[in-house]
């Protein structure tokens, strides 16, 4: 136990990354935050991850180390949050990095607010006030909020949008959302990385679509939310399996047409039948067409575009803007460039 108060736990979960652990860990056990605990999670690793995790809690009584069969990335998580006893959480991923005042910034933003979340990074300043999802890496959560609601967890067994599916349904549910843009998260580039993984086969995401609609319609229909919350769950529709699997990921005529029936239905029942006008016109441009058109092919014939090239000019252009020196300037560059590159073809 350790001797004062605990503002943080932060929870890593592991598999393989042997490479990357110790970095990984330093950075955190570097804060500059006083009172805070580090839970690794070891999720049946087979090289040395579980070994370098074991080092650090013997060493550091801050460290917490479980392990548990192969099981995913979401149980991981989940298996950390049951443990962890401080006053907010957060998920750091076991091979990327975090400024040395990442914790202190994003607690101390906690607490002026009261806020149940805080979202991190100026990277998702464009997604207030009113995020639909967020990536672990920009979630920082009150753990009595948590509690609060036991029935909303990583969703086990899928994988990607487990982060999106969790943070969707707690932000469905609070008005309470703070901001730090002044946490830094290094996000490191290797060819293990689940994004690259996702790209080499496509079919795996398509098919678990479904379970990621079940499990937003048992959430809505549990909580009576169709009516107050149709926009969020809409745009959640809209941000994920639309602009994230249909105009990103290269799918082949099948998998489009697949996924576009999977949509087009999902929408037809739990969200068309709720939505007022007015939302409704929040939503994209793109996105109503896709909605009103008969068949992906007719959707297709109207994009008439190249995503790969807006994609790519856009990720140019916010990078340039990450050398800009003064973060108010950089904010408002970021803001310019998305407002004439959206994240999909605009709106």
């Amino acid at each position: 136990m350790l001797g004062y108060d605990l503002k943080v736990s932060v929870i890593i979960p592991i598999y393989n990354v042997e490479d990357f652990l110790t970095e990984t860990i330093k950075c955190v056990l570097n804060q500059n935050l006083i009172g805070f605990e580090l839970i690794l999670v070891n999720d049946g690793s087979t090289d040395k991850s579980g070994q370098i995790a074991k080092i650090y809690s013997r060493l550091d009584r801050r460290v917490i180390y479980l392990e548990q069969e192969n099981s995913g990335v979401s149980k991981a998580r989940n298996l950390g949050l049951d443990q962890a006893i401080g006053e907010y959480v957060y998920f750091l991923d076991s091979d990327d990095t975090i400024d040395i005042s990442f914790l202190k910034t994003s607690y101390e933003t906690a607490k002026s607010g009261d806020f149940d979340v805080v979202v991190l990074g100026e990277n998702y300043e464009d997604r207030l006030p009113h995020p639909v999802a967020l990536p672990t890496c920009a979630q920082f959560w009150k753990r009595e909020f948590l509690l609060e609601h036991p029935l909303v967890r990583f969703p086990e067994g899928i994988q990607p949008c487990e982060d999106g599916l969790f943070s969707n349904q707690l932000l469905a549910i609070t008005e309470k959302i703070g901001f730090n843009p002044n946490a830094k998260y290094y996000y490191r580039e290797h060819a293990n990385q689940n994004h690259r993984q996702i790209l080499k086969n496509v079919e795996n995401v398509i098919v678990k679509i479904p379970e990621w609609f079940k499990i937003l319609k048992d959430f809505y229909q549990s909580n009576n939310l169709y009516l107050s919350r149709s926009l969020h769950l809409a745009k959640f529709v809209e941000h994920e399996p639309f602009e994230f699997r249909y105009i990103h990921l290269p799918l082949d005529n099948k998998q489009k047409k697949e996924l576009f029936d999977l949509i087009h239905s999902f929408m037809d029942e739990n969200v068309i039948p709720f939505i007022n006008d007015d939302d409704k016109n929040k939503l994209s441009t793109p996105f109503k067409k896709f909605l009103s058109s008969q068949n992906h092919e007719e959707f297709d014939e109207w994009l008439g575009i190249s995503s790969d090239q807006i994609i790519k000019k856009r990720k140019i252009l916010l990078l340039l803007s990450k050398v800009i020196p003064f973060s108010k300037l950089r904010r408002k560059a970021r803001k310019n460039i998305l407002k004439k590159y959206p994240d999909w073809f605009g709106k």
